[in-house]
Parts: structure tokens; C-alpha cells; sequence
């Protein structure tokens, strides 16, 4: 017989463990960047009308096989059959956040120790112009700090589904969001920042390129955790009574609203500092770790400022460590048949020894290079740019091959919820999703290669 499997006590504790898979690092400074590169308020536009459509249609089709089946994305697509698109689709999108949290758990040490220099009064250390260049090659520090977030994100996995996540997810959360207000509040309000709010928020037609509509589809396709396997794992967690379309609108509007005060707390900010130049911007670390402390120094609150952003970064950087853990961890419970515990031992064995090579890799191990790239870089490409597509076009022909629109809808309408958008979604699944889903493969591969630039 098989064990019982846990569950979320309900909508809300799917909604929000769901949106803090999708609200984390790609939000708070990714978002920003791209927003200010492509277009501003034209990039937003272009995201939301994306958000709407393909990430409604993906949040939808991976709950629904999640829940129907009530297994991790291996056991899941295994269901359906045997061959090629079962094992590879289900173990692609297994295998994706086992590759993923390594890495991310690597910067997620980086903001740990940020919020550590606030809280003990370092703010103008960190705005000296090689404070992080230091810090990331050190060796030890930054892989000290990556082992002090591996272990609180194990601890929160270790006390399970509804004791860990769903309670943790309940508290950083709402804190998340009341600090994205406060602090978005506050850089609107900083002299020479509404050009920036305005360059955000109105649409500018003639910035519109199709780059736009790549950058946004890559942004709202990392943004919202779709192929990772978790929203797999937390629909197989979501009790039936639960609506399906209601739960996932939710998701969408928590994301996209952070996504948005993201916007409003960095691209004011900078471009009060910079006196309206989108290029301060810049791509990556240098946004959050060289740009921003030099930001909130300028504003006369430095501590105070940089201990309530980087609380809100960590916290960001947590809820999504979470996710990508417990879906490997529901893997190894389904496929060995072992418990929590030692899965997630598993787990944290695999995280400390990827992750040690991402975060020593600009230090000790920089010798260490896979296409010219850094480990880090290359997991992030290879993860990102290539197998979550990938992973994405499987479960598309998943749902239109093997399971039938159908099922999906009777899942979706199970306990009598209605499926208001089924049209939109039948749709998308069926021609627009795989187009899309192409586009972004071949324009990532294509960007690394230095066939285009996005």
C-alpha cells in the first residue's frame, strides 16, 4: 500500500508556497533589469498580456497533471506510459531544480551576508568598488555563507509539508510584501524618481521590438517556476476541493505585483541616483550587490534601508530554495521509497557539492570552466536556457498527446469550480505554448553562442 501523501491545508497554503516558488531572485533584481532594457512600461505591458495567457495556461496544465496523479513529475508522467516523452519528460523536469538550488543557494549565500553587514552597521563597506569582487573569489567566506542558507532552508524542508512550508511561507510572505511596499514607497518618493516611475509604468509604442517579446517570455517563464517540476509537486500536495483556476489567478497576481513593486523599488531608485540613466541598471550582481548598497548609501538611511531590502531579498531567495528542494525531495521519496529524512539527507549532499563548486568557483576552483563559463553560469544555462524548455514543450505534449484536454478540465472542474478561461487555455496548449516555448530555446542557445543579443 502507499503511504498517505502530504498535503496543504487548503488554497491559501498552496497560493502562497506556490507564489514563493515564483516570487525570488529573477523578480527582484532580474525583473528590473529587463524591464529597463527592453522598453520600460512597453516590457511590462508585454509581460502582464504573457502572464495572462502562457503562464495561466502552464500553471494550469502542471497543477492539474500534479493533483490528478498525486506523484512527483517522474511518477507523474510515468502514469501516461512508457516511452520516450514519459521517462525523458518526467525525469528533465525532476532533474531541473536537483540541478537548480545548488547554484541558487550559492548567491542565496551572498544575500545572507549582505544582511549581515547591515545588521552589524558595515553599509559603507559594501559600497567600495571591489567589496564584492573580494567577497565572491574569498574561498571560505562565501562558502560559509552558502552552507548558513543551505541549512535553513533544510531545516524548513526537514519539518515537512505542512509544518514547514506551508507555515514558513504563511509568515515570510505577507512580510515580503508589506516590505516591497515600504520600500517601494519610499524610492518613488526620492527626488528625480518619478521620471524613472514613468519610464516603468506608461507603455512607449515605439520601444516595442520583438527582443521585447523574447525578453518577456524568458522573464515570465523563469519568473513564474514553470518546468521545474514544482508546480507538479505542490498540485500532487493540493487537495481536491481546491479550485485549480482560482488558485493559479492567485499565484499570478502575487507574482506579477511583486514583479511590479521590484520595478517601482529599484528602477526609481537608480534612476534618481543616476540621473535618469537606464544603464545604471546593469545586469546581475552588479544590480544587487554594487548598485543598490551605492543607492541606499546616497539616500542617508543606509543601514536601515539595506537591512529591510536585503530581509526582503533573503526571504525571496528562501521561498524559492524551498520549492526547488522539496520537489527533488518528492522525487526521491516516489522513486526510492524512502521517507522525508533521508531524502532530504540526499538532497543535501547533492546541494552542498554542486553548490561548493558555484561558490568556489570564482574563487579556489576558477580554473574550473565549461564552455568558457563558470560553473554557476553554466548551470544557470543550462537549466534556464535550454532543459526548462524543453521540459516545458514535454508537458505541453503531455497534455494534448497523452492525457486529452479532457481530463485536464474535469481536474480544473473537479467538485463543481467552473473553467472560465478553458477556452484561452485549450488554445495556448494546443499551438501557441510550443511555439513560444521554441522561441525561447533557440533565442537563449543563440544569445550564449553569440548569434544574437537579447
Amino acid at each position: 500500500m502507499e503511504k498517505e501523501r502530504s498535503s496543504f491545508t487548503g488554497k491559501i497554503g498552496y497560493v502562497l508556497a506556490a507564489a514563493g516558488a515564483s516570487v525570488g531572485l529573477g523578480n527582484i533584481w532580474r525583473f528590473p533589469y529587463l524591464a529597463a532594457k527592453y522598453g520600460g512600461g512597453m516590457f511590462l505591458l508585454v509581460y502582464i498580456l504573457l502572464a495572462l495567457t502562457f503562464g495561466f495556461t502552464m500553471i494550469i496544465a502542471e497543477t492539474a497533471i500534479g493533483r490528478k496523479t498525486k506523484k512527483s513529475p517522474v511518477g507523474a508522467f510515468r502514469k501516461y506510459g512508457s516511452g520516450p516523452l514519459e521517462k525523458g519528460g518526467g525525469w528533465i523536469n525532476a532533474i531541473i531544480p536537483i540541478l537548480i538550488c545548488p547554484y541558487y543557494s550559492a548567491i542565496g549565500g551572498w544575500v545572507t551576508k549582505y544582511l549581515a553587514e547591515y545588521l552589524k552597521g558595515n553599509q559603507a563597506l559594501l559600497t567600495q568598488e571591489d567589496y564584492f569582487s573580494n567577497f565572491i573569489t574569498g574561498g571560505a567566506e562565501p562558502e560559509l555563507w552558502f552552507l548558513v542558507f543551505v541549512a535553513a532552508n533544510l531545516l524548513i524542508i526537514f519539518l515537512g509539508v505542512e509544518n514547514g512550508i506551508e507555515r514558513v511561507t504563511k509568515i515570510m510572505m505577507p512580510i515580503l510584501l508589506v516590505l516591497a511596499l515600504v520600500i517601494a514607497g519610499y524610492s518613488v518618493s526620492m527626488p528625480g524618481a518619478l521620471a524613472g516611475v514613468k519610464y516603468f509604468l506608461v507603455p512607449d509604442f515605439s520601444r516595442f521590438t520583438w527582443m521585447t517579446v523574447v525578453a518577456a517570455m524568458g522573464q515570465m517563464f523563469y519568473s513564474l517556476s514553470i518546468a521545474m517540476g514544482i508546480l507538479i509537486t505542490f498540485g500532487s500536495y493540493m487537495k481536491d476541493d481546491v479550485a485549480i483556476e482560482s488558485a493559479a489567478e492567485q499565484v499570478e497576481i502575487f507574482d506579477t505585483g511583486i514583479a511590479l513593486l521590484a520595478g517601482l523599488m529599484i528602477i526609481p531608485a537608480v534612476f534618481a541616483f543616476s540621473n535618469g540613466d537606464p544603464s545604471a541598471l546593469n545586469k546581475g550582481p552588479a544590480l544587487m550587490f554594487i548598485t543598490i548598497p551605492k543607492v541606499l548609501e546616497s539616500t542617508g538611511f543606509a543601514r536601515l534601508g539595506g537591512i529591510l531590502f536585503f530581509v526582503l531579498v533573503l526571504f525571496a531567495a528562501l521561498t524559492s530554495a524551498i520549492a526547488l528542494t522539496e520537489s527533488a525531495v518528492s522525487t526521491f521519496e516516489d522513486e526510492l521509497g524512502i521517507g522525508r529524512r533521508p531524502a532530504t539527507v540526499i538532497i543535501a549532499v547533492v546541494t552542498i557539492i554542486l553548490g561548493s563548486l558555484s561558490s568556489l568557483g570564482f574563487g579556489p576552483l576558477k580554473m574550473i570552466s565549461i564552455a568558457g563559463m563558470s560553473f554557476l553560469d553554466f548551470s544557470d544555462f543550462l537549466t534556464n536556457s535550454v532543459m526548462m524548455p524543453i521540459a516545458a514543450i514535454c508537458i505541453c505534449l503531455m497534455v494534448t498527446r497523452r492525457i486529452g484536454l479532457d481530463e485536464i478540465s474535469e481536474e480544473v472542474e473537479k467538485g463543481g469550480n467552473r473553467f472560465r478561461r478553458k477556452g484561452v487555455f485549450s488554445f495556448m496548449i494546443r499551438y501557441l505554448c510550443p511555439v513560444f516555448l521554441i522561441v525561447i530555446l533557440v533565442s537563449s542557445v543563440a544569445e550564449v553562442f553569440g548569434f544574437i543579443k537579447i
